[in-house]
């Protein structure tokens, strides 16, 4: 079960770094105002989502992308506050949406610690 959700963890993490490239625009408008750069934030972040996610598929380098993970997804995070804080994000979500992405955004760094990086050796044999 845990190869399942390994492989899950990084296709979703693949997909999202992916649609940084496709779509940059959606993703350069949360990009908060205060940080400099958001072109250039948004690959960034696209690489790391694509990197993380290849990498939590392989057992040699697992680990380290899932800590790699979990640090973007606390450096995104601002970007969800902004959101959720933002009138103008309302057109996209309604507010119950945008502010239900802050815990998920907990849940899934937790997912990714359970699956990727605690309890290693109780993992499924690759």
């Amino acid at each position: 079960m845990r190869s399942v959700q390994t492989y899950a963890i990084g296709g979703l993490f693949t997909l999202a770094g992916t649609i940084h490239f496709l779509r940059p625009q959606m993703y350069e408008a949360i990009v908060p105002p205060y940080v400099p750069a958001h072109r250039e934030v948004v690959i960034v972040s696209g690489i790391c989502e694509i990197l993380g996610g290849l990498g939590v598929m392989l057992p040699q380098t697992r680990k380290a992308a899932a800590w790699g993970l979990i640090a973007l997804l606390l450096a995104v995070f601002p970007a969800n506050v902004y959101m959720a804080t933002d009138p103008k994000f309302l057109k996209i979500a309604p507010a119950w949406a945008l502010y239900l992405r802050l815990p998920l955004q907990f849940g899934l760094i937790g997912w990714v610690y359970s699956v990727c990086i605690a309890d290693e050796n109780d993992q499924d044999p690759e």
